[in-house]
């Protein structure tokens, strides 16, 4: 049987959003919403680039999934930058992060934050570490 839908100014048209479900047609309330959810990629989360460097270089590489934040934490007691590079001829140009021409990615200190959200198949991401003392923990992961 129809809910009613009842209209009390008389000017308003008699409209509602409702769902097909096993017991017929649902209107959508707040004991039954719609049933939805967040889309995500259908892709396994690849193995973190987990690790610690005590010397400079180029760490990587990371193949992050589309759709996903990806998280970078860097600790310990080091002096010197670390800064994510993406490439997408597998490490060959590795090119810096940057936001309206500006340095995005680019670390002097401990940090955990996302850090990317990649859109392109076949693209990865590098840390590219340059130390001048101690060493970096770091984890880039989704």
């Amino acid at each position: 049987m129809p809910t009613p839908i009842r209209f009390p100014g008389n000017f308003a048209p008699g409209l509602a959003v409702s769902y097909s479900a096993a017991e017929g047609a649902v209107l959508v309330s707040q004991a039954s919403p719609l049933p939805v959810a967040l889309a995500s990629s259908a892709s396994p989360a690849p193995a973190p680039l987990a690790g610690t460097a005590s010397a400079s270089g180029n760490i990587g590489p990371f193949a992050p999934v589309s759709g996903r934040a990806v998280m970078l934490a860097l600790s310990g007691t080091w002096t010197g930058t670390v800064r994510v590079m993406r490439s997408t001829d597998a490490g060959a140009t590795l090119l810096p992060l940057t936001i309206g021409g500006a340095d995005w990615g680019l670390y002097s200190g401990n940090a955990c934050e996302a850090v990317w959200e990649e859109a392109e198949a076949g693209a990865t991401l590098w840390l590219a570490v340059t130390l001048t003392s101690g060493s970096v923990t770091y984890r880039m992961a989704q």
